[in-house]
């Protein structure tokens, strides 16, 4: 069986037994999962299906589901069937059928669909577990024993084998695993499933969710019991192929073949090469996927794993010297076996290769520095008998040249030496304190949430949003609970927009129908397609079906919608301006301001932004109409809908254009203008960088902006009276004033203070050992470049000599090192120096071993950082 038809068999097998297919979720999982980065099983987009906070299109679910796992990926490539990105096969039941239909369904299809013989199937089965309070599986057992398994062939294995979760708290349940013996010749006689060995093969995994677990170890029952199974394609292809690993399968064979093309080498003859294009072929499907998908390479979150891989993937095709631009041709031959099944692919080849590429020319300059600073790192490391590399060198490796630490440790391993990974990751620690700051993601606080689900789930209806066509209701309130000094309500109907899609929730106020009690919306949580309402009680309390007048503040409302259309014609623009590479990764609206964050490489010159500023304003001009559609989510991607990561889509999808959607089509569940006009203007804070590979625009509409440009002509008219020079002229005479300033403080630097600096005076405080010469001090000039002169200056009179220096300004420090390439040598390093000192004045430097310099924001320690420099100095002439 080729992979498409190991895929069809299995859709079609539950099709025929009442399971609806659905598509394959992204690989994001949806913005309210924060329990995973990536959808890491085939029932992880289905989890408020078992939850029971959304209700299931129909009870009876089957799917083929894009999956990426990082756990194996050190081991990618040294054995025959672990992969990274993977299609899983599953079929579930939310509340429907259980253990007993599930093992007959897998034992069928086994059997008759995909051919194996009865006497070669072997099962494990949950052995109970103390500390969840569990006992064996008997139900999952006796199951096995009714389809004619043979209680000698049912294994029962532990907690580690088989009980099954999606991250360290949710839904789970003890699991039932099918084996393939194949064969004592690949193994031994006592070998058994679960254990460690080749002779026994897992292919399928059933899962009786019936637990959420929360906190851990702390188990209740689901509202319903569920099954959940995950058949991995790959695994199986490898079995019914006839195939040693997966990667000699039909999805695999043709990236294997293009590493031997491209490289001249053969498959299966040396291991290293092996693994080197198993690598390749693996890293490579899943860079493609999560890049169609909407991930970019980075140094935060999903954008480090895919970055990651990427730089994995380019080590081995330097190993194996294969020419550049390499990746794009793994990327098409991905998207030839695949795009087929996955139409996304082609889609999204140009956004696709653009990454790729930036990856590999970005980081061939990386690998260059850091492999040859670290072929140095470990040949002294192993001249001098040490265990491995400091933290310090693998941090600087990191941060100064880029190069990620699992690829240190990868390549020091390979030479029988370590990482201190413990000072590392302290060091790591440092940076990140230094570099935090606030950036709230406007998530709903948890124990609203759960308030807000508890209640939902004990009224027993879903509140009907009507938003779109009002924003006053008069309507009923269908449950209520108290909690904190907040009144969390149900309504039956609701104009209130509960956040999601990047807008804020509306805020507004319930007026009880008989005038008796007076609350003020606080916020709207949103539940899938359900929602309640936090509120503060200002007069009076609402009360369980009591009737109440709705008031969404239309104010903030349309300023919020103005915000977010503008949004739409922003996300528009970049793309046409800059190419379709642009995916949106995260956007704001409410009623002061929008935020737009999207996937770029650079940062916006002021022609393409101004060219992006004046194609919104065009098109609010224009006064183009904004509609909202439902369709298909067929329908909607073949008219080009962009689609949102991290969003999960139903079958019918609301889908807003602009215009005739020539140039904006969305897939939104957002409030929006009727026309672009109503928009008024659009105008842009500034354009910053959110991430590595993602840029961020601020900007302001309507009278938020109009008040932005009074206050700016404001400002320039003061400008003008103090320049004493019209408005127009203000930049004229703003660059002549700044040049005469530069003027005066060039004169200033070149008068006294720096040619009083007493050289012979300065060098006599050189200290002397062995033959060598140091200085190390604090001197008074007025710049960084009479800093370095000087250290030129006494470093030439002190002949083979190091020299640091150290000045202080207001709030600033700056620090340089001039070392004599004799003492380089015998081990002292400008930039090892400056590395030790910058540490103390809270900044950092670099360069080369004999010139560095530094700088740091603590003026206060600049005499530790000296001593500090004396201390290294002395150190490596002593070593």
């Amino acid at each position: 069986m080729t992979s498409d038809e190991i895929r069809r068999t299995f859709r079609e097998f539950f099709q025929q037994r009442d399971h609806l297919r659905l598509p394959s979720a992204s690989l994001i999982p949806a913005e309210l999962d924060p329990s995973a980065l990536f959808t890491v099983a085939g029932m992880h987009p289905l989890k408020p299906y078992f939850l029971g906070s959304e209700r299931p299109p129909h009870p009876r679910l089957t799917t083929c589901q894009k999956t990426f796992r990082t756990a194996d990926i050190e081991i990618i490539g040294t054995t025959t069937r672990h992969l990274t990105f993977f299609e899983m096969l599953g079929n579930f039941s939310i509340g429907d059928y259980f253990k007993r239909e599930a093992t007959q369904f897998a034992w069928d299809l086994s059997i008759q669909g995909f051919g194996f013989r009865a006497e070669d199937i072997w099962i494990t089965v949950f052995a109970g577990d103390d500390e969840l309070g569990l006992g064996p599986d008997e139900e999952a057992i006796e199951a096995w024993l009714e389809v004619g398994v043979p209680r000698e062939r049912i294994v029962e294995c532990p907690r580690s084998e088989n009980f099954w979760q999606v991250g360290p708290t949710g839904p789970c349940g003890p699991c039932s695993e099918l084996y393939l013996d194949r064969g004592v010749e690949l193994g031994k006689p006592d070998d058994l499933p679960g254990g460690e060995n080749e002779r026994f093969l897992e292919y399928w995994n059933l899962v009786f969710m019936q637990f959420n677990q929360d906190p851990v170890n702390a188990l209740m029952p689901l509202p319903a019991k569920n099954i959940d199974t995950g058949l991995g394609l790959n695994r199986l292809a490898a079995v019914l192929q006839n195939k040693a690993s997966v990667f000699e399968t039909d999805q695999f064979s043709p990236l294997i073949s293009l590493g031997e093309e491209m490289s001249g080498k053969r498959y299966g003859h040396e291991f290293k090469t092996d693994r080197a294009l198993r690598i390749l072929a693996d890293h490579s499907r899943a860079m493609t996927f999560l890049i169609a998908d909407g991930v970019v390479p980075s140094n935060e979150d999903r954008g480090y794993v895919l970055r990651r891989i990427m730089r994995r993937a380019i080590l081995q095709g330097r190993t194996l010297a294969l020419d550049p631009g390499f990746l794009g041709r793994y990327a098409d031959v991905v998207s030839e076996v695949m795009g087929g099944e996955y139409p996304e692919l082609r889609e999204q080849r140009d956004s696709i290769h653009k990454w790729l590429r930036d990856e590999e020319v970005g980081f061939g300059h990386t690998l260059t520095q850091g492999l040859k600073l670290l072929d140095e790192l470990i040949a002294r490391a192993t001249a001098t008998g040490a265990e491995g590399i400091a933290a310090a060198d693998a941090f600087r490796l990191h941060d100064e040249q880029g190069f990620p630490i699992d690829l240190t440790l990868e390549l020091v391993a390979e030479h029988g030496l370590g990482v201190d990974e413990e000072g590392f990751e302290a060091l790591m620690d440092e940076q990140r304190n230094r570099a935090r700051f606030s950036a709230g993601r406007g998530r709903v606080d948890d124990t609203v949430r759960a308030r807000a689900q508890a209640l939902a789930g004990e009224a027993g209806f879903v509140t009907d949003f009507v938003g779109y066509e009002t924003t006053d209701q008069e309507t009923t309130v269908g449950a209520l609970e108290r909690d904190d000094g907040r009144v969390f309500v149900k309504l039956l109907e609701s104009p209130f927009y509960a956040t999601g899609g990047g807008q804020v929730a509306d805020s507004g106020w319930l007026e009880c129908a008989d005038g008796d009690c007076f609350a003020r919306v606080d916020d709207v949580v949103r539940l899938g397609a359900d929602q309640v309402l936090a509120v503060i009680a200002e007069r009076g309390e609402p009360k369980a079906g009591e009737r109440v007048h709705a008031h969404v503040d239309r104010g903030a409302r349309h300023a919020t919608e103005c915000n977010h259309t503008a949004t739409h014609l922003l996300h528009a623009a970049l793309r046409s301006r800059l190419g379709t590479h642009v995916r949106q990764a995260g956007s704001y609206a409410g009623p002061d301001k929008l935020r737009f964050d999207f996937s770029h490489s650079q940062g916006l010159s002021a022609e393409e932004l101004k060219d992006v500023e004046d194609a919104v304003n065009r098109w609010i001009l224009e006064n183009q109409p904004v509609r909202a559609l439902t369709t298909t989510l067929t329908e909607a991607k073949k008219l080009g809908a962009m689609a949102l990561f991290g969003e999960k889509y139903g079958d019918v999808v609301r889908m807003v254009e602009v215009g005739d959607g020539s140039f904006s089509r969305e897939l939104c569940g957002g409030t929006h203008v009727r026309f672009t006009s109503q928009i008024g203007v659009f105008k842009v804070l500034g354009e910053t960088s959110s991430a590595a590979n993602v840029r961020r625009i601020e900007a302001v509409t309507g009278p938020e902006a109009v008040g932005l440009m009074r206050r700016h002509d404001g400002a320039l008219a003061d400008a003008g009276v103090l320049l004493r020079v019209p408005p127009e002229r203000v930049p004229e005479a703003a660059t002549e004033l700044r040049a005469r300033v530069k003027e005066l403080e060039r004169a200033a630097r070149s008068g006294p203070s720096n040619g009083a600096v007493d050289l012979d005076a300065l060098a006599a405080q050189a200290h002397d050992r062995d033959g060598a010469r140091w200085l190390a001090t604090v001197v008074e000039v007025g710049e960084m470049k009479a800093l370095l002169d000087l250290a030129d200056k006494l470093r030439a009179r002190l002949g083979d000599a190091a020299v640091v220096l150290g000045r202080a300004g207001a709030d600033h420090v700056d620090l340089v090192a001039n070392v004599a390439p004799t003492l380089v040598q015998r081990g002292v390093r400008a930039n090892d120096i400056l590395t030790a000192a910058a540490k103390l004045v809270g900044g950092g430097g670099g360069g080369r071993e004999t010139v560095a310099r530094a700088g740091g924001r603590d003026p206060a320690k600049l005499p530790e950082a000296i001593a500090a420099a004396q201390a290294a100095i002395e150190a490596a002439l002593e070593g």
